[in-house]
């Protein structure tokens, strides 16, 4: 009987995938990178062993057909009938998908249609989400969005003091990312507090290369810090985050920089690159403990911004029952933890600093007993929630 989800993850020259029971044990997973060059490289780990092969690889249905290969040298055997659905990772589904659908040809329209919205992450989504049609042409195949948890924001919350036409005809707004994420770290961390998502407010912060913070309220986002692209928020490992947008018309003027250099610079040049000389967290905490003045201000910028969302959330919410940290920076820093949430305490947010630094794995409390606001690490898991979405569409068909 199937019971199993292909999740797929297509970048422009990568396919990341897992293969989750109904369990949510990972039976298999695996990556095939630099696709359309001539060192691709395929990895896979399954129950016999693994697979590690450098060969070129073609396209993208050269990609999957590699994966499939390794499946049958490493396990677990791949066919239709073991599948009841593929989950498919989208980037950007607008204000069109509110909740993940069962992909037909009139949702492969709509999602190139938005590729506007997201030039470099939406094309290479479709043309894996074609190849798997094509290869598994029996099984539903499931579109999941990491904008479509934010279609909860209230008009106050995501629209722009812009222009009307700029909105209607352009679709400016906020969407948001990482709803994936957020949405199960919000449900898991519910389950860690004893309560149900529908009466829990939190405060999620996802702090990896890409970051972003969300107000969830009563289970549903109500304000996020990404706005109509990542680039919105929080400080990052190369994006700006939040800045004064003339600083656009300002480089332009003074020194003959085009926007589109600019956005670039932005979201490539900017951010932990720009402060520190370095994107990686691990590798800016070291500098600024050698004494790097640019590292230890890019801690500070950092830690500050993230406060500053965590005061203005809480005051979205009224009532947070806790903040949670996820993703690779917010579940391994344990100074980036305390840092932002220093000087909250009136607000009854505080860390236990034994608790904040052990190497406890899993899902854990970092605040002392008996806080108001307690503080959470909760790992992310964006593969599985995507294998949930899928799994119940399909049975819901």
């Amino acid at each position: 009987m199937a019971d199993a989800v292909l999740v797929l993850n297509c970048g422009s020259s990568s396919i990341k995938y897992q293969l989750i029971d109904g369990t949510g044990t990972v039976l298999a997973r695996g990556l095939a990178e630099r696709i359309g060059e001539d060192s691709g490289h395929l990895t896979h780990t399954g129950p016999d062993g693994d697979v590690d092969r450098s060969e070129p690889i073609a396209d993208h249905e050269s990609g999957l057909r590699a994966i499939l290969s390794a499946f049958d040298e490493a396990g677990p055997p791949l066919d239709a009938d073991r599948l009841v659905a593929v989950g498919h990772r989208v980037v950007h589904g607008g204000d069109r998908f509110a909740d993940p659908v069962l992909i037909d040809d009139e949702v492969m329209e709509t999602i190139r249609e938005l590729i506007p919205l997201a030039p470099l992450h939406n094309p290479a989504n479709l043309t894996g989400i074609e190849v798997a049609r094509k290869i598994f042409a029996t099984v539903p195949h499931v579109a999941v969005f990491d904008t479509a948890f934010h279609q909860s924001m209230p008009a106050h919350a995501y629209t722009y003091a812009v222009p009307r036409q700029w909105q209607h005809d352009y679709g400016v707004r906020r969407y948001g990312f990482h709803g994936m994420s957020v949405a199960y770290v919000a449900r898991e961390a519910a389950r860690l507090l004893g309560r149900e998502p529908g009466r829990t407010n939190l405060i999620v912060a996802h702090l990896g290369n890409g970051a972003s913070i969300t107000a969830v309220a009563a289970g549903r986002s109500v304000d996020t810090s990404m706005g109509l692209t990542p680039l919105e928020g929080l400080v990052m490992g190369t994006r700006s985050g939040d800045l004064d947008p003339a600083i656009v018309g300002h480089l332009g003027r003074l020194a003959g920089i085009g926007a589109e250099l600019v956005d670039g610079a932005l979201n490539r040049k900017s951010g932990l690159l720009a402060l520190a000389g370095v994107n990686d967290m691990r590798e800016v905490h070291r500098k600024a403990a050698a004494g790097d003045d640019g590292a230890s201000l890019a801690l500070d910028v950092y830690c500050y911004r993230l406060r500053k969302y965590i005061g203005a959330y809480y005051a979205v919410l009224g009532r947070v029952d806790a903040i949670v940290f996820t993703a690779g920076v917010g579940e391994n820093d344990a100074d980036v933890r305390a840092r932002s949430l220093a000087g909250l305490e009136g607000l009854g947010i505080e860390v236990d600093p034994a608790r904040n630094t052990a190497s406890d794995g899993g899902a854990r409390f970092i605040s002392p007993d008996g806080t108001d606001v307690a503080v959470l690490v909760v790992p992310t898991n964006e593969e599985l929630e995507i294998a949930r979405e899928a799994r119940a569409i399909a049975h819901s068909r």
